[in-house]
């Protein structure tokens, strides 16, 4: 069994900074990319970050300069810091990841966290 656990969320002031980390744990080969999305209420889930196992990375353009990407692979495990934080990044932030889950096939699959609520409010 495959699990996401996402951590960090939380109430900041604008202009704070939060840390968000998700693990991955399981039966597992490999994890191909990681990324952060969000959703806020009465909007879809958008793309946060993403970043390649090799460590390329692709950032929406709502928090470029601003958040940051960056994983572990020994530990599994993918970052998000979000500094200069805005009332328009709250939202629900949620944990992506592609899996490779045996050797025995090259199939990727997508797994998703459970989520963390980030809320920017004076």
């Amino acid at each position: 069994q495959v699990q996401l656990v996402e951590s960090g969320g939380g109430l900041v002031q604008p202009g704070g900074s939060l840390r968000l980390s998700c693990v991955v744990s399981g039966s597992i080969f490999s994890i191909n990319t990681m990324g952060w999305y969000r959703q806020a209420p009465g909007n879809q889930r958008e793309l946060v970050a993403a970043i390649t196992r090799g460590g390329s990375t692709n950032y929406a353009d709502s928090v470029k300069g601003r958040f940051t990407i960056s994983r572990d692979n020994a530990k599994n495990t993918v970052y998000l810091q979000m500094n200069s934080l805005k009332a328009e990044d709250t939202a629900v932030y949620y944990c992506n990841a592609v899996i490779r889950l045996t050797e025995m096939t090259a199939d990727h699959y997508a797994y998703w966290g459970q989520g963390t609520q980030v809320t920017v409010s004076s």
